[in-house]
């Protein structure tokens, strides 16, 4: 918990929260604030996605102030913009309150039973979230269970998408500087509790991921320094992204595991975010997909046997990002394609 609450020290802080709703929508929130920025330092970006990624609903708010502070006992803290709202966590982690309300949008939601990275680390960082890094990123819950009330006044809803039960999955950043090229992949299957989630790119001058794949008998995580190339050479590490065709490939391996990633989301289907910069957010650096299939492929070996596939998975529906340097409309006023 301490990892998710504000950090005095970074010049900006991001939340995300990604709803997978009752009909097969999902709601993207994102609350940012860039301390000291010119121009537009605090954001709420509300996107919803219908189940078919068409009709998409966005609306960026670019507020006047936002307060991120301590809330009562204990390591709660709340994320407050005037005339608009709040989210709040408690004080143990256990649950997260949304309430925010204008004349674009109203969301209502409470949060319960958190699902943490994993049972052996708190973040997907691990003992590296320490270090004076100039990017950070944590999952506070791969998934929780959420009861919700909803409106747009602009779009049809669904009437289950309107008020009901929900899933989101809930993380942060909070940096010095934005990478200048990055991924972001994450998928979850709610019946069976299997995921996946990957974050990296450009960095310090050299390439790094984080990522973990779930299941209830099989835990794989990577990061660096196996997780890590430099002047593009790595023993560990390969990776390649293609925005012209919206695919990412990732193959990454230790000692005695290895796990390799595919990736793609079809055209048509992605939606553009802003992004935090010292300056203020650049609007459309990233784009992001919700209909994307991953492939995941597991191999495990002993020390000097060769690699033994023990595990082949796919998601559909899954969250797929470019950003940066890896999306080339980045900071153009094309917008998703």
């Amino acid at each position: 918990m301490d990892h998710h609450r504000p950090h005095p020290s970074a010049v900006f802080e991001g939340y995300y929260s990604k709803f997978s709703l009752p009909s097969g929508a999902n709601l993207a929130l994102v609350i940012c604030k860039i301390k000291g920025a010119q121009s537009r330092p605090n954001m709420v970006s509300f996107t919803y996605v219908p189940s078919d990624g068409k009709g998409t609903y966005q609306k960026e708010i670019w507020a006047d102030s936002l307060q991120m502070a301590s809330e009562g006992r204990g390591k709660g803290f709340i994320l407050n913009v005037p005339n608009l709202g709040f989210a709040k966590w408690d004080a143990d982690g256990k649950s997260t309150e949304y309430d925010l309300k204008c004349e674009h949008f109203t969301l209502k939601a409470t949060a319960r039973n958190p699902t943490p990275w994993s049972d052996t680390a708190d973040t997907p960082e691990s003992l590296l979230v320490n270090l004076p890094l100039p990017l950070h990123w944590h999952v506070q819950s791969l998934e929780s269970d959420v009861s919700f009330e909803m409106d747009i006044p602009s779009v049809n809803l669904p009437p289950e998408d309107r008020s009901g039960k929900a899933k989101v999955h809930d993380e942060k950043n909070w940096a010095n500087s934005f990478p200048s090229a990055h991924m972001w992949l994450q998928a979850r299957d709610h019946e069976s509790g299997r995921g996946f989630c990957c974050a990296g790119g450009q960095i310090l001058g050299m390439e790094a991921f984080l990522l973990g794949y779930r299941s209830k008998d099989l835990n794989v995580d990577f990061r660096p320094p196996f997780a890590v190339r430099v002047a593009g050479l790595s023993p560990f590490l390969t990776y390649s992204t293609d925005w012209e065709s919206r695919t990412f490939q990732l193959s990454v391996q230790s000692f005695r595991q290895k796990i390799e990633v595919k990736a793609s989301a079809p055209k048509g289907t992605f939606f553009s975010l802003s992004s935090p910069f010292p300056e203020g957010h650049r609007e459309n650096y990233l784009g992001q997909s919700f209909q994307a299939t991953i492939e995941i492929r597991v191999f495990e070996s002993g020390w000097f046997s060769p690699w033994k596939l023990v595990r082949e998975d796919k998601f559909e529906n899954a969250s797929l990002e470019f950003g940066g340097g890896y999306y080339p409309p980045a900071g153009s006023a094309q917008r998703f394609q």
